[in-house]
């Protein structure tokens, strides 16, 4: 199913602030090149909430033309509006996504009820994997593990990223949950922690700059052999602690553009990253041998 990396893919945008089409798709096969094991278009550090909905849907459809089935392509769905989520997700499985990663409904601040009901609404509407993208950092409000068990249950609802580094919530949900459910990471930094107790993979940040490395760390976890993985991960450790110095995807976007891979442009409300959070960006890419 889904396992390994899975690189949330940044959206690079023209001088004009348009997408960047050539720049993305040359972008993903760089991805599939280096040996990512999936692809998650129009994520958070994709810049999902200032898309418009026809970017959005081109961008999924752009990640699916050059994935051509190589690796899965884990569309970015969410939305705070359950109607607009079933729409962005009914285009992700016409463009050939392979499955949905649907985030909690942010600002509305629903009930765990609300939150079910929101859910199953798209798992009824859609035939399509489901992955729940729990960031309550993001979207204030936290899928419990109750719920994501009773989620669980539901045929399209295969699995879920957890980005809130709450490493005791693998073991917890495995004792909850029947059959088998994906537990993704969504934090680079306790990814292999995670995936010690219990987790598959981790839908990462850091792939977007050095997916080679982050490969083989999840591959290194899937064989069980955390010595090795650790190993990996010590040097990265610099790497996942600057792509966050600043709000995301602002350091890793710059960190991108340093490598010649998209201009560092965001979409306001986001800005440029400090000038001094762009010198220690340069200089821990500069330490890792990508400069």
């Amino acid at each position: 199913m889904y396992k390994g990396i899975y690189t949330a893919l940044i959206t690079p945008f023209t001088s004009s602030g348009a997408v960047d089409e050539k720049a993305f798709q040359e972008f993903v096969e760089w991805q599939i090149g280096q040996g990512v094991h999936g692809l998650v278009p129009c994520g958070t550090t994709g810049e999902s909430p200032t898309l418009s909905h026809e970017e959005h849907n081109r961008v999924i459809k752009l990640c699916v033309e050059v994935a051509k089935g190589r690796v899965p392509v884990m569309a970015g769905t969410g939305s705070n509006s359950t109607e607009e989520a079933i729409m962005t997700t009914r285009y992700a499985k016409e463009a050939g996504a392979d499955c949905a990663l649907i985030v909690a409904p942010y600002y509305n601040k629903p009930t765990q009820e609300g939150l079910y009901q929101h859910f199953k609404a798209i798992n009824d509407a859609v035939d399509i994997p489901i992955i729940l993208y729990n960031v309550p950092g993001r979207s204030i409000v936290d899928i419990k593990d109750e719920t994501i068990a009773r989620l669980a249950e539901l045929p399209n609802i295969v699995g879920l990223k957890d980005a809130t580094g709450d490493l005791a919530r693998p073991y917890i949900l495995r004792n909850k949950l029947k059959g088998e459910f994906q537990l993704l990471s969504g934090e680079d930094m306790t990814a292999v922690a995670f995936n010690a107790s219990g987790g598959q993979g981790c839908i990462s940040v850091a792939s977007n700059i050095m997916p080679k490395a982050c490969a083989k760390i999840q591959e290194a976890c899937l064989k069980k052999d955390y010595v090795s993985a650790l190993t990996l991960q010590d040097r990265l450790v610099p790497l996942n602690s600057i792509l966050f110095c600043e709000t995301s995807p602002g350091p890793v976007k710059y960190a991108a553009s340093l490598m010649g891979k998209c201009l560092p442009n965001l979409r306001l409300p986001l800005v440029d990253v400090s000038d001094s959070a762009k010198k220690e960006i340069k200089n821990i890419l500069s330490n890792l041998g990508l400069l």
